[in-house]
């Protein structure tokens, strides 16, 4: 639902979801950014461990218990499935060093691209503010570009 802002005004379930997830089945995370309804992430699993979409799930069903302890109504589609998160998701095994900044960028700029913010900097749910005070990017890395209309003056 692209309406939902489910993720965003829950954040501090989602975080304690997140780290509590973490705290059972450790991983690194290299990128992520929380938008209303969805959220795009770079995880880095410990050496040999490959249960990458085991970790979603515990972190997807914690987070949706997590808001029916709350007594938040979460509808269900017509399977039966809470609709909080997205059916699908997208796994990607990082390459190289250029893949994981590629991937990095993708996650961080991904508020711009959904027209949430005109610029990286802006939103406040995303690893792009740990990177910067980490001296890994520039603050004004990722504004929107505006197009320039020639209009009739042109």
């Amino acid at each position: 639902d692209r309406s939902s802002r489910t993720l965003i005004e829950y954040i501090d379930a989602l975080r304690w979801s997140l780290r509590k997830t973490r705290a059972e089945r450790p991983f690194e995370i290299m990128a992520m950014v929380v938008l209303p309804d969805h959220l795009h992430a770079v995880w880095r699993l410990p050496e040999g461990d490959k249960a990458y979409s085991t970790r979603l799930q515990v972190f997807k069903g914690r987070f949706t218990q997590a808001l029916k302890a709350r007594g938040i109504c979460i509808p269900r589609s017509s399977r039966g499935e809470p609709t909080v998160w997205p059916r699908r998701f997208w796994e990607h095994t990082i390459r190289d060093d250029d893949d994981l900044r590629t991937h990095v960028e993708y996650v961080h700029y991904n508020p711009v691209k959904h027209g949430l913010t005109d610029r990286v900097s802006a939103w406040p749910y995303s690893t792009f503010h740990r990177d910067v005070a980490m001296d890994r990017t520039h603050r004004d890395w990722g504004v929107a570009q505006r197009s320039v209309y020639a209009g009739e003056d042109g």
